[in-house]
């Protein structure tokens, strides 16, 4: 577990993203998707904050606004001490190297025509102004550091196994010295034999150059392994945060623990005698979310006061928040 320094390089505070729906023949806006709905997070420098929850729950759109690839609705977001909430491209475009991604699905964010030298060179030609043999020497470097043999820079993704390919999008990322790392869902999309191999290779870049990671992922085994600190979110919003030993040891939300009892556990004795949180009914659509807390028609533990008053989010321990009226005296 990394050893936190408690200065926050990127905060987060009150992002909203809403995606405007239209329709008719004169495209009228008759309402919005609220995919991030209110969200406040810090993180701090050189630690791994986990981000999970179900598919559709704003995750990836969390880290996607939070390096400005999509428009915040409201809200801001500082990375480094710089607001970079409402800069225009021109205003960002400098301060791009210090915020990088690594995609779910390695096969769609390559071009495949370009070779793995082009690929990992090319935000150093966006970026830098290097020689030739500068370049190819810093691209030799970056693929050294990711584990990928330097003969096979003249090759194209399609030669490479899903594994491979994550390493060369990693190499990509790490190209311009980042400070900060958005991973979404970065093993996803890989064989579970090479997913222990990758997210072993993000810790060692991280010790190496002292990396910040927002690790957005619904595996919550791996979420364990790897992160220092848990965001759980639900229908755009955080509902937990909280030190990864505290949040599985103890999990506060009602649906933290619904989501940590559906994980198995290996011990088959251990597994029999553990009860399962069955989840009730569908998500809400976030077009049109619930009133009160957003959770509300699905948690077994429901009050009257859930489907009116939204839950504030609060601290509910050492390090630890939670939005949910039951643990409002704590």
């Amino acid at each position: 577990m990394a050893e936190l320094r408690q200065n926050p390089l990127v905060e987060i505070e009150g992002l909203k993203v809403h995606f405007p729906i239209h329709a008719g023949v004169f495209r009228r806006h008759i309402g919005d998707v609220k995919a991030v709905d209110d969200v406040s997070l810090q993180i701090y420098e050189g630690e791994t904050l986990g981000l999970v929850g179900e598919s559709g729950c704003g995750k990836s759109t969390v880290g996607r606004a939070v390096i400005r690839l999509y428009e915040l609705t409201d809200g801001h977001i500082k990375i480094d001490g710089r607001d970079i909430s409402h800069a225009g491209a021109d205003e960002l475009r400098p301060m791009r190297p210090a915020m990088q991604m690594i995609f779910q699905d390695p096969q769609a964010s390559l071009n495949p025509r370009m070779t793995v030298s082009a690929i990992i060179g090319e935000p150093l030609d966006e970026h830098q102004s290097l020689s030739p043999s500068e370049r190819i020497a810093r691209i030799y470097e970056l693929m050294d550091q990711v584990g990928l043999n330097r003969s096979f820079a003249n090759r194209y993704p399609h030669e490479f196994s899903g594994g491979q390919r994550q390493r060369i999008g990693i190499a990509r990322a790490l190209a311009l010295n980042p400070k900060f790392i958005v991973c979404d869902e970065p093993i996803a999309a890989l064989d579970v034999s090479i997913q222990a191999q990758v997210v072993n290779l993000l810790e060692e870049l991280q010790k190496k150059f002292g990396l910040t990671y927002l690790f957005i992922s619904h595996d919550l085994s791996m979420i364990r392994h790897i992160a220092d600190r848990v965001a759980v979110m639900y229908l755009g919003k955080i509902v937990e945060l909280a030190p990864r030993d505290d949040l599985y040891a103890d999990p506060a939300h009602p649906y933290t623990q619904a989501l940590l009892s559906a994980v198995p556990e290996p011990d088959p004795e251990h597994e029999a005698k553990r009860q399962h949180i069955i989840l009730e009914g569908d998500v809400p659509s976030p077009s049109n979310p619930p009133q009160g807390c957003n959770f509300c028609t699905r948690c077994p533990k429901a009050m009257d006061i859930c489907h009116e008053i939204e839950p504030s989010f609060h601290a509910v321990g050492d390090g630890r928040y939670a939005a949910c009226h039951l643990l409002e005296d704590r």
